[in-house]
């Protein structure tokens, strides 16, 4: 078994029968998915799914979890989602896999937020992943010259033929090559407020445990960020 399937098996622990289950995005998550489908096979465990992606739906479909939009739930009980680096103050990055404006919506709305992640994911500091910036079509190449000249290092990601790629809800991602990032909060607050960006990939605050795969088994880090009431 490897380290993101320990991981993702051992978060899927949590999920408790009646919940509403935010699903995450990616590699990690992916087998965390899989295990709610088995429990729900074999053991009769009742949960309803808020996916964060069309993947995700799709794979929660073919295993039969049933499944709401996050608009049609009051709040989601606990997500559990993938992260790409996750900092020592458990600060994340998160996009990699260009499902983040889905992944943040899920979690702004859920009442506590879990991260799988194998132990690779953990630094000190943020930025050596490269941060994505979700960001409308029009208008993208202003964007582009901006972070040019702030030497954010942007790259507008394309697909693996060539193509610029877009996301679920039709947006492209440039992705900044940052190095490291000093204060992520004044960073976000930054990009929050630029016209054109959707969402980015800094998800500050918002964990409260982290579940990690490692070579001498699975650790729980609990964070500061304790759930919602």
């Amino acid at each position: 078994m490897n380290l993101k399937q320990q991981a993702g098996i051992e978060a899927a622990k949590f999920v408790k029968d009646g919940m509403i289950v935010g699903l995450g995005t990616g590699s990690t998550a992916y087998y965390m998915v899989e295990e709610l489908g088995r429990r729900m096979r074999e053991e009769d465990l009742n949960i309803i799914g808020v996916t964060t992606s069309n993947a995700t739906k799709e794979q929660a479909e073919k295993l039969g979890i049933p499944l709401k939009s996050i608009d049609d739930v009051v709040e989601v009980d606990l997500t559990i989602d993938g992260a790409d680096e996750i900092s020592t103050d458990f600060q994340g990055i998160k996009g990699g896999g260009a499902a983040l404006l889905f992944e943040k919506i899920v979690a702004t709305y859920s009442k506590e937020t879990i991260w799988i992640v194998d132990e690779s994911k953990l630094v000190e500091n943020l930025g050596d992943f490269p941060l994505p910036v979700e960001v409308i079509p029009y208008g993208s190449q202003q964007l582009l010259r901006l972070f040019e000249a702030k030497d954010f290092h942007p790259v507008l990601r394309k697909t693996a033929d060539g193509e610029t790629l877009k996301t679920d809800s039709g947006h492209f991602i440039i992705d900044l090559h940052l190095q490291t990032i000093e204060q992520p909060e004044i960073l976000a607050d930054y990009l929050d407020n630029l016209v054109g960006v959707v969402e980015h990939g800094l998800f500050l605050n918002l964990v409260s445990k982290v579940v990690v795969g490692s070579e001498n088994g699975v650790k729980i880090l609990d964070t500061p960020h304790a759930p919602k009431a």
